[in-house]
């Protein structure tokens, strides 16, 4: 039931990541179409594509992005034994969560001052844009923690993930 629930949830997560995809794309259709068709340039659709594209990269390294998909820079963990990577692995989870857990107060705050400010053309709080910040910090430290959980266990999460180097040509 459980791996269900996350199955449907992941789907959700991946179908909001289209959607804002298809946002930018519509977005960006309409701007060249009434700019170089009708000769009417309007801004509303460079705020769209704009904020889209913030929730966009955000919910999808909250929700969508697994961990063994992240670009990392792993090539001392790669070398090394399983128990020192998982050490590795802790130290840096461990540092993940505490800075982000420190930064989240602050980020909550300035999030919410900034109900004060709306965007130019859209005329929306720059709070409700700005609150996939929080929804991202709060997802890395979960993540974060249960990798923590994970490797207390003895599970090495990047044992999972491919060492192989490939081109992307």
């Amino acid at each position: 039931m459980l791996g269900t629930l996350a199955s449907r949830l992941r789907g959700f997560a991946n179908v909001v990541a289209a959607g804002l995809l298809a946002v930018i794309f519509v977005a960006f259709i309409l701007q060249i179409v009434l700019r170089y068709v009708f000769n009417w340039p309007v801004g509303w659709t460079t705020e769209i594509s704009l904020l889209a594209w913030l929730w966009l990269v955000l919910w999808g390294a909250s929700f969508v992005l697994r961990d063994h998909e992240e670009i990392r820079i792993d090539f001392i963990t790669a070398n090394v034994r399983p128990r020192a990577r998982m050490a590795m692995g802790m130290v840096g989870s461990v540092c993940v969560v505490v800075l982000f857990a420190m930064q989240l107060p602050a980020a909550y705050e300035y999030v919410s001052f900034m109900k004060v400010e709306k965007s130019s053309y859209l005329n929306t709080r720059f709070d409700v844009l700005f609150s996939i910040y929080i929804v991202f910090s709060v997802a890395v430290i979960a993540r974060n923690l249960w990798n923590i959980v994970q490797l207390l266990r003895g599970k090495d999460p990047a044992a999972d993930a491919p060492l192989t180097s490939g081109s992307a040509l």
